[in-house]
């Protein structure tokens, strides 16, 4: 009984010191990808693009930065960053008067169509519908 009362202090003392590393972990993560945005200039493009980007920016295994983020934001890293790169390129769309090569290019994409698979996948149309719905409202 003893024994028992002793370990659960030091059970609960590790849970919290696993959440407070996910924590530090998630936020570096987060400070890491909106470092990159607003994308304002062609020359300044996004270089981290995938999980594994920012695990090796970070010193940490990617696996690690998963688990990490996932217990922070319920969301997977990749699905996170998919996210902020949508969003960025709505609003690229709605106030730049870049072309969508441009776009694409700036959010490190290495092919036009690469950008319109995902966007079309994401918004289920394409960047140049997307831009066009906009000044048909």
């Amino acid at each position: 009984m003893i024994k028992t009362a002793i370990k659960t202090p030091e059970r609960n003392k590790t849970e919290k010191s696993t959440h407070t590393a996910a924590n530090r972990i998630s936020t570096d993560f987060m400070e890491l990808l909106e470092s990159q945005f607003p994308v304002t200039d062609l020359r300044n493009t996004i270089k981290l693009r995938a999980a594994s980007d920012f695990a090796q920016k970070l010193n940490i295994h990617v696996n690690h930065l998963n688990r990490s983020v996932k217990s922070i934001f319920n969301k997977a890293t990749s699905v996170i960053i998919r996210e902020r790169i949508l969003a960025e390129s709505k609003r690229l769309l709605k106030q730049s008067d870049w072309n969508v090569s441009e776009i694409a290019y700036a959010l490190g994409f290495t092919e036009v169509t690469h950008f319109n698979n995902f966007f079309k996948k994401e918004m289920e149309m394409n960047p140049s519908q997307f831009r066009k719905s906009l000044t048909d409202n």
